[in-house]
């Protein structure tokens, strides 16, 4: 593969859909989440699920690409991935159905063992999140210039951004998203530029190209 994208790898809850609607705003084509082969192609931009857990497979897949890894102050992202993970427990590690594999995957992969006892655990989670960002940050060691990494509350993050990807439009500050623990902020937002995350609801088994 030859044609580059934007890979957006924080974890879940550190402001993935903020930086999505920002990127819309700069004039990329921008999927939150993606679940296809079509979306894959058609997206300049990538966020959340599967992109943060398979960075470094996207990172060969599409060489010349650039990777936004976002940062939280844990004592705000704590609260909000536990209210999340606990939602999503169920569904995630039901055998039955549930989310499509995809999510299960990342989710399980990311936080193991995927367990109640483990998801309510501060210390879990802060292990979680260490590990991420230390594995990124070895990852890209020596390749900076690929990587960036922000934390949306600070007020020089947008404009770093925008200088990263080259923005040619910008409106100079990231919108607050998906307040109190709400997570749908996403599918409200009409855009033509917004790449939609599946085919009418379906999603492939097999999203990367061979």
């Amino acid at each position: 593969m030859t044609n580059s994208k934007i890979f957006i790898i924080g974890l879940p809850r550190t402001a993935t859909t903020s930086i999505c609607v920002a990127m819309l705003g700069m004039g990329f084509k921008v999927a939150h989440t993606c679940y296809t082969a079509e979306c894959l192609a058609n997206a300049d931009v990538i966020a959340d699920t599967p992109a943060y857990s398979d960075y470094q497979l996207l990172d060969k897949l599409y060489p010349g690409s650039k990777f936004i890894h976002l940062q939280r102050e844990l004592e705000l992202w704590i609260p909000s991935i536990k209210q999340l993970l606990q939602r999503m427990h169920t569904n995630v590690t039901r055998g039955d159905g549930g989310f499509n594999p995809h999510i299960k995957r990342c989710f399980v992969e990311t936080f193991s063992p995927f367990t109640l006892e483990n998801i309510s655990s501060d210390d879990f989670l802060t292990q979680c999140y260490q590990t991420h960002q230390k594995n990124v940050e070895q990852y890209f060691q020596g390749r900076e210039d690929v990587l960036l990494s922000i934390d949306v509350s600070k007020n020089d993050s947008y404009q770093r951004l925008a200088d990263f990807v080259q923005a040619e439009k910008a409106d100079g500050q990231f919108k607050r998203i998906n307040v109190g623990g709400k997570v749908r902020a996403w599918k409200d937002i009409t855009n033509s530029l917004k790449v939609e995350s599946t085919k009418n609801g379906r999603i492939d088994k097999t999203i990367y190209p061979k």
